[in-house]
């Protein structure tokens, strides 16, 4: 029997998601969800039934089994809540909330004994992006030795129209906006995937390219990263500059930003390990392997990983949702781990304000990360 699973929020990427879940043969598209007007166009568009809230939607004859949430980030807890409570699954796009404390409200009302067998999964779709898929690989190989570092970049710049209404809030950092929620969270969730939650981070910000007002939120920052398991980091995030340096150009992934066409002048990781070096994208791997030893008197073994395939992530991330709903799979990113990403972001804007390094406790709901 199929899914029946709705869209919550028909803006940039609600329809995407929709796109999924009319293309897999496991779910069904039955309600398209925005007080918008513009929402029953979309909705006609996708040819799926339209309601103009979630309390409509839960109580219309098209009520879903899972429901996918799409909405601005200070909106992503009272609506995963109001699903929850009418006994809906949610995968709820990153991040988790634009706040500490209703992201933690959220993780306890779904961890409600009553509400227990409900699934609540967050959006980092990136984790099923194949070249973070062949990344891993490599990691869980062992094929660099001990991981010892790694330097990543996020940096392009984004036109005036992407802050026009109705997305002004990007604007906003009261209002969830700016470039370290809405973008480094993405990057901060793939380094926990990789090398296990930081606990340390230090920021210095970038001067600031656009006027405030109305532009209030921060435009990038230079970081460095302690890792539990040791590992250390470097990262640049800046949403105002030119730069093919970040996830989208190296990747294709988004359509909207053309990809490199050379796949080697956009690269944004570099991970370290104590037998070789690998540079994301272009998957080359660097080492002596072959050599009598490892010498920077010797010359360099380069080997290209190859890509596992060119499954799209968010169809990937879709197929995951359905086998966790139906008890097949753990979640790959629960609410718990959306909530760690949140939390390094929030710790990010102190030590960007502050000037001072801040410590992250692994215990997620420690007092000690407020």
């Amino acid at each position: 029997m199929s899914l029946k699973v709705a869209i919550v929020g028909a803006g940039l990427i609600g329809p995407r998601h929709a796109q999924s879940v009319i293309s897999n043969p496991s779910t069904e598209l039955v309600a398209l969800v925005d007080p918008a007007p513009s929402g029953n166009e979309t909705a006609a568009l996708l040819k799926t039934n339209y309601y103009p809230s979630v309390a409509a939607l839960l109580t219309s004859p098209h009520r879903p089994d899972a429901a996918i949430v799409c909405t601005p980030n200070h909106t992503h807890v009272p609506i995963a809540k109001e699903l929850l409570a009418g006994g809906v699954h949610v995968l709820l796009e990153k991040p988790v909330s634009d706040t500490l404390e209703t992201g933690r409200s959220l993780m306890e009302f779904a961890q409600a004994p009553s509400r227990a067998h409900l699934k609540l999964l967050v959006g980092h779709h990136r984790r099923f992006n194949p070249y973070v898929r062949a990344t891993k690989s490599v990691l869980d190989s062992g094929s660099l030795g001990r991981p010892i570092a790694i330097n990543g970049l996020w940096t392009l710049h984004k036109p005036a129209s992407y802050f026009a209404p109705p997305g002004d809030w990007r604007a906003s950092r009261t209002r969830g906006g700016g470039v370290i929620p809405i973008n480094l969270v993405h990057d901060i969730d793939l380094m926990h995937h990789f090398f296990g939650p930081i606990v340390r981070v230090q920021a210095e910000r970038t001067l600031p390219q656009r006027p405030s007002p109305p532009h209030e939120a921060d435009e990038g920052a230079a970081l460095t990263l302690r890792f539990a398991s040791g590992v250390v980091g470097t990262f640049l995030v800046c949403d105002a500059t030119p730069s093919p340096h970040n996830f989208e150009t190296g990747t294709g992934e988004n359509p909207i930003i053309p990809k490199s066409t050379t796949g080697r002048d956009a690269d944004f990781y570099r991970i370290f390990g104590s037998d070789a070096s690998l540079s994301v994208p272009d998957l080359t791997r660097w080492s002596y392997d072959g050599s009598p030893e490892k010498s920077w008197a010797h010359p360099l073994t380069v080997d290209t990983i190859p890509l596992p395939d060119d499954a799209a992530p968010f169809d990937l991330q879709l197929a995951h949702f359905v086998d966790v709903v139906r008890g097949d799979a753990a979640p790959s990113c629960s609410g718990e781990e959306g909530l760690r990403a949140l939390i390094v972001c929030e710790a990010v804007q102190r030590a960007m304000h502050s000037g001072q390094p801040v410590d992250i406790d692994v215990d997620l709901l420690s007092k000690s990360n407020q």
